[in-house]
Formats: C-alpha cells, sequence, structure tokens
C-alpha cells in the first residue's frame, strides 16, 4: 500500500513529549516542534492492526519473549542488515539508554574510564557521570563538511579505557560510518582491551549511496568484543512502547547484562511492545523503504532551501538519521543568543547544538521526520527572524 506522509496528524493531548511538554523544555508552549527524535508519522498498517487485534484478547498479563518474537528479529537482521545472529544472543531492555546504564554499572567500576566520540547524543554523558564513571573525550573532526573519527587522538587517550560508547549511525552528526572505519577503531580497542558499547538505533534509517555495517558483523573478534543496542523505536515510530534489542554474542557478557536486567525487575517486556516490533519486523518493510524515500526528500528539501534563503547557515548532509546537523555559526552569535533566536523570534523548538557535547556548540539539531509543509513552516520562522536579526 502507499503512504501518505504528507498527512498532518493533531499529537496535542497524546501526552507527546515532543508537542505537549514544550513550556516544560523551553519555557514556551507556543513553539513548532522540531526536537526530539521521535516522527510525526503514523507507524506501518501491519503493526496498528496487530496492536489492536491484541488489544481485542482483552488480557494483559505478564508477557514473555516468544520464539517467534525472536524470529522476527533475527530474519529482519539478516534481510535488512546481511548479519546472522542467533536467538539466544538477543535480550530485551526498556530501551537503549537503559541498556547503556546497565552496561556501565554492571561491566565498569566507579572511576573507570568511558570514551565517546562528541558531539554525540546527550545521554551517552549522563550515563557514564550519573554512574561515577570518568568521561574520555575522542572529539570528531570535521573536513570538508562531513565528519571523521580523529583515530590518533583515540590512540593517544584509550590508556586505561574500560568501555567505548560508538554511535553508529552517529547521532547527530548523520555519518554512516564504513567498514573500513568501523574496523580501524575495532582494531584499536582490541589491542587495548576496549569493550565497544555500539548504540546502533538508526542503523534501519540509511539513505541511498550508504550501508550500515553492524559492528558485530565485521569480524568474530569484534562479535566477542561488542555489544549492539538495536530498537525498532526510531525505524518505525515506537518509542513509547518501549522494546529495545541488545545483541550480545559474548556469553559471559550477555549473563552479566540479562542478571543486571534482572536485578533491576525490568526483565518482562510489555505486551504491546513486543506485538509491534515484531509485526514491525514482519510487515513493515515496504513502509520503511517508502519512509526512506520521504526522509531524502525532506533532507534536501531542506538544504536546497537553506542554500537560497539563508547561505549563513551550512547543512552537515547526513548518510542516515532523520537528524540534520547545521553550522549556525554564520550568524556571529554566541550560544545564548542563538538559542533564544529560534526560540524567541523563530519560535522553533530545535535541539541546540551545545547540549551534545565538546563541538557541538553553535549548531542545532534539526528533526526532519515530519510532513514537509511543517518543515518548510519550520524553516520560513527561521528565515524570517534571520531577517530581522539582519534588520537589527
Amino acid at each position: 500500500m502507499r503512504y501518505d506522509f504528507d498527512k498532518p496528524i493533531n499529537r496535542f493531548h497524546t501526552a507527546s513529549e515532543k508537542w505537549d511538554q514544550l513550556e516544560e523544555h523551553f519555557g514556551d508552549k507556543d513553539l513548532l516542534p522540531m526536537w526530539v527524535a521521535d516522527m510525526d508519522f503514523a507507524s506501518p498498517e501491519p503493526v496498528i492492526e496487530a496492536i489492536k487485534q491484541r488489544a481485542e484478547h482483552g488480557i494483559f498479563g505478564y508477557t514473555v519473549i516468544s520464539d517467534d518474537y525472536l524470529e522476527a528479529v533475527v530474519n529482519w537482521m539478516r534481510v535488512r542488515h546481511d548479519w546472522a545472529i542467533q536467538k539466544d544472543w538477543v535480550c530485551h531492555s526498556p530501551g537503549v539508554v537503559p541498556a547503556l546504564h546497565f552496561i556501565v554499572q554492571s561491566l565498569t567500576q566507579p572511576g573507570d574510564k568511558v570514551m565517546f566520540q562528541p558531539p554525540v547524543y546527550y545521554p551517552f554523558s549522563k550515563v557514564i557521570a550519573n554512574n561515577g564513571r570518568e568521561i574520555v573525550y575522542n572529539p570528531l573532526k570535521c573536513e570538508n563538511g562531513r565528519y571523521q573519527m580523529d583515530l590518533d587522538d583515540l590512540q593517544k587517550k584509550i590508556a586505561g579505557v574500560k568501555l567505548l560508547i560508538l554511535c553508529s549511525p552517529h547521532n547527530p552528526v548523520g555519518r554512516v560510518w564504513t567498514k573500513a572505519e568501523l574496523a580501524e577503531l575495532g582494531r584499536i580497542c582490541l589491542e587495548h582491551n576496549v569493550l565497544v558499547i555500539s548504540d546502533e538505533i538508526h542503523f534501519d534509517l540509511v539513505f541511498k549511496g550508504h550501508t550500515h555495517t553492524p559492528f558485530a558483523a565485521i569480524s568474530e573478534e569484534f562479535a566477542q568484543n561488542s555489544i549492539i543496542c538495536t530498537a525498532p523505536s526510531k525505524t518505525f515510530n515506537l518509542a513509547g512502547l518501549q522494546t529495545s534489542n541488545i545483541i550480545i554474542p559474548n556469553q559471559k557478557l550477555r549473563k552479566v547484562f540479562a542478571d543486571t536486567v534482572d536485578k533491576h525487575f525490568l526483565g518482562l517486556p510489555g505486551t504491546f511492545g513486543l506485538v509491534a516490533a515484531e509485526s514491525a519486523y514482519r510487515h513493515g518493510g515496504e513502509w520503511l523503504d517508502q519512509l526512506l524515500a520521504y526522509l531524502e526528500q525532506n533532507r534536501d528539501f531542506l538544504t536546497a532551501y537553506l542554500q537560497q534563503n539563508l547561505p549563513e547557515l551550512k547543512v552537515i548532509k547526513p548518510e542516515g538519521t532523520y537528524l540534520v546537523w547545521v553550522d549556525c555559526r554564520g550568524l556571529g552569535l554566541g550560544v545564548r543568543q542563538l538559542e533564544q533566536l529560534m526560540l524567541q523570534q523563530a519560535k522553533v523548538a530545535f535541539n541546540q547544538g551545545y547540549v551534545f557535547g565538546p563541538g557541538g556548540e553553535g549548531f542545532i539539531r534539526i528533526n526532519i521526520a515530519c510532513p514537509r509543509a511543517l518543515l518548510e513552516e519550520g524553516l520560513t520562522r527561521v528565515s524570517a527572524a534571520v531577517r530581522s536579526l539582519k534588520k537589527g
């Protein structure tokens, strides 16, 4: 069937963090929300129907992960990512961020060093700091408008590091790391006995010309030295159903993770999360293909709009995700001035770049997973605000 991603859906009064929590997060409820990473699109029709059918059963008792569910996950990884995994590698977590907490808690000690590559998804720093571990930054470098890993810097800082949290594809800069880049990173980590925790939650959202490589699929050595965090939440807009699949080929690491989840009494998944995820993995491929085409058009629309109307803003062209990293330093504003311009003059809620850590200052992250009319409205507001700024 054909899906209509241009169709507007009113999300107000649905307990949506993105739409109903604007005043709490930004101090103003009269904003256009283009920030938190969920989509303003309905999930695939087969997913909605599967949830309805399960609801009609009427009994929602304690639920376990079925063999059918695991088969759907295994098949998705094989078909979409050419990655052969085994059912018993799949561990449950209510989300990727909780999984990162469990991993840091169970595989490191207070004071241990944990490395990541900013500017990056901001909960990484909270996961480390909130557990009393030491953050080690390995900042990305931007060369000719494209971000790269700084592996020389990594080599200099990796001594004593216990874990490296990798973002692949990378949020917010939109890089889809090549197999060669990941292989070199993995080699260095193996040499220094550093476990790789790969957040691959955006792994299905990759644009034409690019291919996502699961870190653990590169070699058996990498598989045994990594934990891969995945979920259907970004792919199919299911974040509110709190289901993720943490894939751990190493039996010892898998037991440690599972024991930690059980210790927090979070081992049993939610009924509707499992139903939705299984249906999405079995029947959501057609919807995803259409979504990717629409997102790519949104990306190109945004790029062309800014080039024509706001040349001071430079788009870092994303290779994946539905998040666009935009360099606003050409406006000559300080971090707080840029934030005030977007919130108070443009009346658009973006994620400000500084929250993503070192290297994010002067950038904004724009969520383009919305109908094009909404995207155009947001850009029009920003354009008007910048024109007003120039007039003084």
